[in-house]
């Protein structure tokens, strides 16, 4: 009988460990009863996105909720504040992104802005943050990346991702810095497909690298792989599943060229087509754990209880074929856990004090103002023209963004459009434009665009327009690429609903009151 035990022990311990190494995540804003039974089985993280997310009470009683399951448990979010939130998805972010804080730079404004976004976390019971997003940004084209990024200097992407990490983690929320090892060198995003990053090691060395080895430095908890494929460090598999980039790069010490990262490897969702559509999700799940990861992140777009028995199933069947060794497994199971007990007290204990208004004094220090001569200020209601790009998946079509709202507070009566490439292409530039002439009926005009140097619709539209009205504001809320445009040109570095507020102060010369900080 005893080897009978010892065969169901082991069989118990390996289903234990296959669900420890899972960060799945859930439909509904109450936690389902399959997550919490699961919870009881083995699981140790759970990830939280907008679908998940209606107001902080709600949220608290979420994490309390999984935590009575599951005393020490990881609830990780992708919340980097900017364009990309889950705490205000449908109302945008009190918090600009990593541009603007580029912008700006002034580290310990990254800092301060980092540490209330940990607050609130926090304070929401949720321990692990899907951030800072450390890429360099250096090819404007970039889909996916743009204003998600610092810059495209390393140095200061570098300086701002130490900032961030020591900031969200000085709130007691462990960074997971993203996307190793590096995404900023690419014009494919990595949802729709694979992308291939074709630099040299020498450029890695002193471009991608340089914010990672900063985070690291700065001791970040985690790190997110990236699906991207960089031949330079392996010509077959992207970096996730990739030993050469995670065990041989990330885990090395420096004194052999590697990070020295001691932390937990996170790969980036395995629903994302650069793996599944390559690999599967079961398959790529097995190899990402085999090259090095040590949590499995997935659920932005399967978010059931099959997702999480396939991975499990798929995991303890590898090892048993002999894919992916025990040991391993039991490896990266332990670094889930052993971060899960390190942040056990992160939700309790006394937090860092509120910083009121202080994602909107960042948004002010970011706009970049430019105007072509005299410009006399909004003063009654105006007509904005909303040039819309399709939203990556990133980010989102749930968040809101543009200036017509917060222009709207200020000067009431004020309307938008919203225009599109299938617009565009459908009715033509012209009557497109033309459209919009009429729909003002004389009033001031507002253009918004976003990254209009990667949109030649955009672009062009914006050209017609101006010609038309050569008094029309123009304000870019993503990367301002292109040159200034328009009698006057304001430049916010993103699209956060904090961005919209200084850019409707900016254009009517009036300050938004302390209750609207």
């Amino acid at each position: 009988m005893t080897p009978l035990v010892r065969s169901v022990r082991s069989a118990d311990t390996l289903t234990r460990d296959a669900l420890a190494v899972l960060q799945p995540g859930f439909t509904g804003t109450t936690a389902p009863d399959w997550l919490l039974r699961r919870l009881g089985e083995g699981l140790v993280s759970v990830g939280l996105f907008g679908r998940n997310v209606a107001d902080p009470a709600q949220l608290a009683a979420l994490t309390g909720r999984l935590r009575a399951e599951r005393e020490e448990l990881i609830v990780a979010i992708d919340e980097e504040g900017g364009d990309v939130t889950r705490l205000e998805v449908r109302g945008g972010s009190s918090f600009p992104g990593n541009h603007a804080l580029g912008a700006v730079d002034d580290t310990a404004l990254t800092r301060a802005v980092a540490r209330e976004i940990g607050r609130r976390l926090a304070d929401c019971g949720i321990n692990l943050n899907w951030a800072p997003s450390a890429d360099v940004n250096s090819n404007p084209g970039n889909p996916v990346i743009g204003v998600r990024s610092f810059g495209a200097d390393p140095q200061l992407v570098a300086r701002h991702t130490a900032a961030y990490v020591e900031g969200l983690q000085s709130a007691g929320v462990a960074a997971c810095t993203k996307h190793f090892p590096g995404h900023g060198d690419t014009a494919v995003d990595s949802h729709h497909d694979l992308p291939r990053i074709a630099a040299d090691l020498p450029t890695l060395q002193e471009r991608e690298l340089v914010p990672f080895r900063a985070a690291v430095a700065a001791g970040t908890r985690a790190v997110m792989s990236a699906h991207i494929l960089l031949p330079a460090l392996d010509g077959e598999h992207p970096a996730t599943l990739s030993p050469a980039a995670l065990h041989g790069l990330l885990r090395a010490p420096a004194t052999e060229g590697g990070l020295g990262f001691d932390g937990l490897i996170v790969t980036d969702g395995m629903e994302m087509q650069a793996i599944s559509a390559t690999y599967g999700i079961e398959r790529g799940s097995v190899l990402a754990l085999a090259a090095g990861s040590d949590a499995i992140c997935v659920g932005g777009g399967l978010a059931d209880e099959d997702i999480v028995l396939r991975l499990r199933d798929a995991l303890v069947r590898a090892v048993r074929d002999g894919e992916l060794p025990e040991q391993r497994l039991a490896d990266a199971a332990a670094r889930v856990r052993a971060l899960a007990g390190r942040l056990r007290s992160a939700d309790v204990g006394e937090g860092p004090a509120p910083a009121p208004g202080i994602g909107l004094t960042a948004a002010r220090r970011a706009l970049r103002l430019t105007a072509a001569g005299p410009y006399e200020p909004l003063a009654g209601p105006a007509y904005v023209a909303a040039f819309t790009p399709l939203a990556n998946i990133a980010v989102g079509d749930e968040t809101p963004w543009g200036v017509a709202a917060e222009l709207a507070r200020l000067l009431p009566g004020t309307e938008t459009a919203t225009c599109t490439a299938e617009a565009a292409a459908a009715a033509g530039t012209a009557a497109l434009v033309d459209g919009l002439l009429t729909a003002a009926a004389g009033r001031r005009l507002v253009a918004v665009v976003r990254d209009v140097h990667r949109h030649p619709w955009m672009a062009e539209a914006l050209r017609t327009l101006l010609a038309a009205r050569p008094d029309t504001a123009v304000v870019e809320m993503g990367v301002p690429q292109a040159p200034p445009q328009g009698a006057l040109h304001l430049a916010t570095h993103g699209a956060a609903r904090v961005c919209a507020q200084a850019a409707a102060e900016a254009l009517t010369d009036r300050r938004l009151s302390p209750g609207d900080c």
